[in-house]
């Protein structure tokens, strides 16, 4: 079951070519407080609430009417994280960004630790991936809208991966609501030049959905990430995801991100990415503005698109004193 959210309100719920409207609610956020508050699944739910007239995504998609699955309605309580060094094929890349002429980059060993401990026997605890902040709810977007490079930045590139929204209970504990694709944007260059700017790199804006896969996630995801000028493909690439392809379980992600009692706040919406092996980055393409990400996966229905977008520059920011 995919679940798609309509601006201004409107809940798609799509089952194989049938997309039809939610009834009773009008948005994914209190569709999972409902679902959450009666301890029951977010499938179970919208098959309470029933099913009305059928609708045609992809005019909705056409004319910029879909928004991300998932949204806090104060986005100060809805916290965009990552992890990175996840997926079997994502050291390469990384590691020829900070390659360390004595012997293993600090990217490689942290890969080291993911593929010998990621993957613990239930009930353990594994290694400790690597973990992002990219901001709250004031950097997340929806298919179509531009994903704007600041001015002060020095590249602006996708990174396709998946991510998971977490709705936390009343009792502290974290509720997955389901998946989607992201674009995690970041700057590649910012962070090519120190490990130590990776932080910096990713306080960028990044792109959620457009449908959310409620339920199970398939363990071998394959989908293709692209970039377009002009309308023609100056990139186009595989990405591969899913547990079956990671070097942690989306169990010890969890873990690690969730072990956090910051993290663990009552009413809080989470949306987490769980990492990338692919970038146009790494292939040589520099970015400009008007290119076009598109990131699909048959697994999650309509692809992810968006447009650059890079911000003029603004100059010192300076501090009043009160």
């Amino acid at each position: 079951m995919h679940l798609s959210q309509v601006i201004g309100g409107g809940v798609i719920c799509r089952n194989g070519a049938d997309a039809r409207r939610v009834q009773g609610v009008e948005t994914i956020f209190a569709l999972a407080q409902a679902a959450m508050a009666e301890g029951v699944g977010l499938a179970e739910k919208v098959q309470a609430l029933g099913l009305g007239e059928a609708v045609d995504l992809l005019a909705l998609v056409a004319r910029g009417a879909l928004d991300m699955p998932l949204r806090h309605p104060d986005p100060a309580h809805m916290f965009l994280t990552g992890t990175g060094l996840t997926h079997t094929g994502s050291a390469s890349a990384r590691d020829a960004m900070h390659a360390d002429t004595k012997g293993m980059s600090d990217s490689m060993k942290m890969f080291k630790m993911g593929i010998e401990g990621g993957k613990p026997a239930a009930g353990e605890v594994g290694a400790q991936p690597e973990w992002f902040y990219k901001g709250t709810g004031h950097a997340a977007l929806g298919t179509g809208q531009p994903l704007v490079s600041p001015g002060f930045a020095l590249d602006g590139g996708e990174e396709p991966e998946l991510a998971a929204y977490y709705l936390i209970a009343a009792d502290g504990t974290p509720c997955r609501v389901g998946w989607s694709l992201a674009n995690e944007f970041s700057d590649h260059v910012t962070e090519k030049i120190n490990y130590l700017y990776l932080a910096h790199s990713k306080l960028r804006q990044a792109s959620f959905g457009p449908e959310l896969l409620v339920g199970e996630l398939p363990a071998d995801i394959r989908g293709t990430s692209r970039v377009l000028r002009g309308g023609k493909v100056i990139f186009e690439a595989p990405f591969l995801s899913g547990s079956a392809n990671m070097s942690h379980s989306f169990e010890n992600l969890e873990h690690h991100h969730f072990k956090y009692g910051i993290f663990c706040q009552p009413g809080d919406l989470h949306v987490h990415m769980f990492g990338t092996a692919t970038l146009s980055f790494a292939a040589g393409v520099e970015t400009q503005a008007g290119d076009v990400f598109e990131i699909s996966a048959p697994d999650f229905g309509l692809p992810l698109s968006n447009p650059l977008q890079v911000a003029a520059p603004s100059g010192l920011v300076t501090v009043r004193a009160l």
